[in-house]
Parts: C-alpha cells; sequence; structure tokens
C-alpha cells in the first residue's frame, strides 16, 4: 500500500528539519507529487547531506544555484519538458525512479531506471521526465541557473507534453 502524499511529505520535511536542512518553501498540490525548496543558506550541509562524495561536474561555489528536493508518487510522472534558463543535477535519495532524458523533443520509448546514489546531470536544454515507480521516488536537485541575473523559477518549464492536460 502506497504511503498518502501529507504523510510521505511530513516525513521528508522532518528528516529535512533534523538534518539542519531549512524548507523555503514546498508545493504539494502538483498532480504528480511535490517538492520542498531548501533556503540557500542551508546549501552546504544539503551538498554534505546529498551530495558527499561525488565530484560535480562544476564548481558550485562560482554558480548561482538552488537546491530542491523533489518527490514523485509511484505510477505517476513529471511533464516531458525542457529548460531556458537552467540545468540541473540529481542525486536519486529514494528509488529506483524512471527518468527519460532525449536532445530533442521525440520523447525515447523506454526510460533508463535509476537508483539511490545515482547521480543525473541535465545539461541547459535536455528534454527530461522524472517517472515514479513501485514507491515514492525522491530525488535531491541543484538547479544551476544559467543566466545569475535571471535566475530560473517555476515558470521556466516548457512543456512538451503532460499527462496532467498542464500546457
Amino acid at each position: 500500500m502506497t504511503k498518502d502524499k501529507n504523510l510521505i511529505a511530513g516525513e521528508i520535511r522532518t528528516e529535512l528539519t533534523t538534518k539542519g536542512i531549512s524548507v523555503s518553501g514546498e508545493d504539494f498540490e502538483r498532480p504528480w507529487g511535490g517538492f520542498f525548496r531548501i533556503g540557500n543558506e542551508s546549501l552546504p550541509v544539503f551538498l554534505n547531506n546529498y551530495f558527499n562524495g561525488i565530484e560535480l561536474p562544476f564548481d558550485i561555489s562560482k554558480l548561482n544555484v538552488s537546491p530542491k528536493i523533489l518527490v514523485v508518487e509511484p505510477g505517476k510522472k513529471l511533464s516531458w519538458q525542457s529548460h531556458e534558463r537552467r540545468s540541473e543535477l540529481w542525486r536519486i535519495v529514494n528509488g529506483p525512479v524512471g527518468i527519460y532524458m532525449s536532445d530533442t523533443d521525440e520523447q525515447p520509448p523506454e526510460m533508463d531506471i535509476y537508483n539511490n546514489e545515482d547521480l543525473v546531470e541535465m545539461k541547459l536544454g535536455t528534454r527530461h521526465r522524472l517517472v515514479g515507480l513501485n514507491d515514492w521516488g525522491v530525488v535531491a536537485e541543484i538547479w544551476v541557473h544559467t543566466f545569475p541575473d535571471d535566475p530560473s523559477d517555476e515558470e521556466d518549464i516548457r512543456r512538451i507534453s503532460d499527462d496532467f492536460g498542464r500546457g
């Protein structure tokens, strides 16, 4: 039996707080699950908890970044999307999860499966889609803002297709 969305959100919120990571916002009204925005002041603790021992593909001290935690419900998927003002780095916290990726608007017929601690880099413009499999998928995410003076936000989503009719 799958846990209720509010229960899983509460568990993750408590876990973040216990680790000393501040939540600056959250949205669990998404039809696929939800997310936590992490306060930038918690970036070092966030990195230590979720990206410890990983050689990042960029020098984080020289970039404008935003950390998040994505939570995807089993059997649901985010839109097939890309971004114009950010690249993303994901670390799987609770998997397995499925991820479709492509350099074109055509979604591949097969998704790749990623497990706990796997690292996934999506360069600017990479089309991607996160899929929940048998359990709640949890992903630590770092947005790398392409234009520091015009940082990415939740509006920086180009939805190519979406199961929930969002444009």
